[in-house]
């Protein structure tokens, strides 16, 4: 499944064998994006690629990892509106000219206790969810609902434990709310968390994920990868969220992930989500999202051009003259070289 980036796996898949010192690593990515909205206005409110009719900017991502005997360390920061105040809600809190100006999306130990057991803590990018924030592990530039309405990162300590070489558990406990890298001094660790990783071959990996917290509220998350010929790979999110003692809203949605390697240098794929939400205060609703996308890569470089059509139960969108719509569509061409 992918993470972050590369490295996140380590800490992610429940297996960790002894490792030998190794020199400091160091990966990352950078990305723009031109966006243009049909109805002339920034219209779809998932994360990212917020800005309409303009080249702007994604983010720089610099990652590092070092391992050292039994222990590792990884430490990432972005920086750039989708590394920073987009994907990082919360400051740190001195004054509100500071808010969302905190830009560590990684920074956690990892002790490898035997081949089979480790434990981690720190602030580390959600196991929860199939697309991540760094555009440079997602097949489209643009994300789901799922992703934006899911968890971004979590703060905390965890054990991971390999049952089989195909089968991984992760238990640990987490900051009281999501997405903070500080927890509320009377709540603390409230919130627990569970993967159970499963990979019976190299072409196929699931993983049911669970989170609960009377603040962060309760998250169960199915994410799977199927590899289904040389050229042709399956993706699958589904998710159910009940909300906690803060104010939103519970949803459901599933999200399938086609796509097709036509060459080495050119892939094809859709997004195809549905996803359902009720508001504490106003009636359910729901939207249905298409989203086609090509990959073509040169070296380091992917570009990545996609339209969009979201189709909605009720008017959630606006049209050109800025009157309600149950429908938005977009285009987005997004470049981002990885290293």
């Amino acid at each position: 499944m992918k993470k972050v980036i590369f490295i996140l796996a380590l800490a992610l898949t429940g297996s960790m064998t002894f490792a030998q010192d190794t020199p400091l690593e160091i990966s990352g990515s950078a990305d723009v994006y031109y966006k243009y909205d049909f109805a002339k206005t920034a219209n779809i409110p998932t994360s990212f690629a917020t800005d309409q009719n303009s080249v702007s900017l994604g983010m720089i991502d610099i990652a590092l990892k070092k391992t050292t005997g039994k222990t590792s360390f990884v430490g990432e920061v972005s920086f750039g509106p989708r590394g920073q105040y987009q994907s990082i809600p919360n400051g740190d809190g001195v004054s509100s000219n500071e808010a969302n100006s905190f830009h560590i999306q990684n920074l956690y130990a990892t002790y490898a206790a035997t081949d089979k057991l480790s434990f981690t803590a720190g602030y580390m990018g959600t196991f929860v969810g199939y697309e991540v924030i760094s555009p440079l592990a997602n097949f489209h530039y643009s994300t789901s609902y799922l992703f934006t309405n899911g968890p971004f990162q979590n703060a905390g300590v965890k054990a991971n434990y390999a049952i089989s070489d195909k089968v991984g558990i992760m238990v640990g406990a987490f900051n009281d709310t999501w997405n903070n890298y500080k927890a509320n001094s009377i709540k603390g660790l409230s919130t627990i968390g569970a993967q159970l990783s499963f990979a019976p071959t190299e072409k196929i990996s699931t993983y049911l994920n669970f989170m609960d917290g009377s603040e962060s509220g309760t998250i169960i998350d199915l994410t799977a990868s199927f590899q289904l010929t040389d050229k042709f790979k399956l993706g699958l999110n589904a998710a159910d969220f009940k909300h906690g003692n803060a104010l939103g809203y519970d949803y459901t949605g599933v999200a399938l992930y086609p796509s097709v390697a036509v060459n080495d240098s050119f892939s094809l794929g859709l997004r195809a989500e549905y996803f359902d939400f009720k508001d504490l205060y106003l009636a359910d609703s729901s939207v249905t999202a298409f989203t086609l996308s090509a990959n073509y890569k040169v070296g380091g470089l992917t570009i990545i051009p996609e339209f969009r059509l979201d189709s909605a139960k009720d008017d959630m969108f606006v049209d050109s003259d800025l009157m309600p719509t149950k429908s938005a569509s977009q285009f987005t061409v997004g470049v981002v070289y990885g290293f």
